[in-house]
C-alpha cells in the first residue's frame, strides 16, 4: 500500500506563497499521474494541478500563472508551489497518485488565505 504524506499547509495572507509537498513511500516512476486536488467547505473536490506521464502538466483555470506543480524523483516527492494566493484558494489540499492499478490519496493539508 502506497503512503502519501503531505506537508506545507498553513495560514498566509493574501498575496503570499506556500509550497506543498507530497512524499510517497515508494518510487514515483510507476505513477501515470500525480496531482493536487482541493476541497473547500461546502464544495466538491476539484483538480488543481497534475503531472501526466511524467511531463504533461495541467492546471485548473483559476490557478494558471500562480501555481506550479513539479516533482523530485530522487525524493519521491511532488510539490505545489502556490504564489499570489487569494482567499478563494482556502481549502484542504490533497495529493493524488494514480497508476494502472491503484489510486492513492494523501491525508490532506489545510491552506487558509486571509484577506
Amino acid at each position: 500500500q502506497v503512503q502519501l504524506v503531505e506537508s506545507g499547509g498553513g495560514l498566509v495572507q493574501a498575496g503570499g506563497s506556500l509550497r506543498l509537498s507530497c512524499a510517497a513511500s515508494e518510487s514515483i516512476f510507476s505513477f501515470r499521474s500525480m496531482g493536487w486536488y482541493r476541497q473547500a467547505p461546502g464544495k466538491e473536490r476539484e483538480l488543481v494541478a497534475e503531472i501526466i506521464s511524467h511531463s504533461i502538466t495541467n492546471y485548473e483555470e483559476s490557478v494558471k500563472g500562480r501555481f506550479t506543480i513539479s516533482r523530485d524523483n530522487a525524493k519521491n516527492t511532488v510539490y505545489l508551489q502556490m504564489n499570489s494566493l487569494k482567499p478563494q484558494d482556502t481549502a484542504v489540499y490533497y495529493c493524488n497518485f494514480r497508476r494502472i492499478v491503484g489510486n492513492y490519496w494523501g491525508q490532506g493539508t489545510q491552506v487558509t488565505v486571509s484577506s
